[in-house]
């Protein structure tokens, strides 16, 4: 018997990265998965659904064909540039904001309305960008630090009602971020991790699915994971 066996898991950003390797585990453990993200051909979930959480009509498209569940995965999320802030551009930030913050707001608000059901489960992925600022990421660090605002806010929000919370902030993990942040140069994306022994996919997974298989009472409110080669947002330590 799975540990999350007759319930219904909707993991978004569930195409690749943390977001693939979190609906992997859900399913493993025997939950219904229905991942959702723009690249849907890409989705290897039992219900695999097109979703642009930048887009308020696909987030509620997506919602209502999902149905009733009993976790969310706001996985969906990226980076764009390494810049300071004046060479920044307009464009960037708002992919980033509408990405990071007001598709994940936007797809917590639709599902606690439509289709959450108690005892349910809100996971939120956050960042130790979150926690720690770090030079020329500002979008990005912005977009975390908003996200762990939003998460607290949540928590009391929901205070009284069987719905648990819980934001994971990982640090360094290999995935497709850094290749996406850097618009597609392989030579970038992989100077990110050179010396270092990253975070994995599964890693974090591994966090979100321990989260959501505590007994009801107990809320895991708060993952900080990092690789033993790093101890905060901008110090890491490459190895020779």
């Amino acid at each position: 018997m799975g540990r999350l066996d007759g319930k219904t898991a909707i993991v978004t950003g569930a195409s690749s990265g943390i977001g693939a390797a979190t609906a992997r585990m859900l399913a493993a453990e025997g939950a219904r998965v229905v991942g959702g993200a723009r690249r849907v051909a890409r989705l290897e979930t039992q219900v695999a659904l097109e979703l642009d959480v930048r887009d308020p009509e696909s987030c509620e498209r997506f919602v209502d064909a999902a149905g009733p569940a009993d976790v969310l995965v706001n996985a969906a999320g990226l980076a764009l540039g390494r810049y300071p802030v004046d060479q920044s551009t307009e464009e960037d930030e708002r992919t980033v904001f509408e990405t990071n913050v007001n598709g994940l707001v936007r797809m917590t608000r639709l599902v606690l309305q439509r289709s959450l059901r108690e005892p349910g489960h809100i996971v939120n992925m956050g960042s130790i960008a979150g926690r720690w600022a770090y030079p020329n990421g500002s979008s990005y660090v912005t977009s975390k630090f908003a996200v762990r605002g939003f998460t607290r806010a949540l928590r009391e929000d929901l205070l009284g009602r069987d719905i648990r919370v819980t934001t994971v902030d990982a640090g360094l993990v290999e995935t497709e971020f850094s290749k996406v942040r850097f618009k597609g140069d392989e030579a970038q994306a992989k100077a990110v991790y050179e010396g270092t022994r990253p975070l994995t996919a599964d890693d974090v997974a591994d966090c979100i699915l321990f989260a959501v298989t505590r007994p009801l009472h107990v809320v895991v409110d708060e993952v900080v994971v990092m690789s033993i080669d790093q101890s905060s947002g901008a110090r890491i330590n490459r190895r020779t």
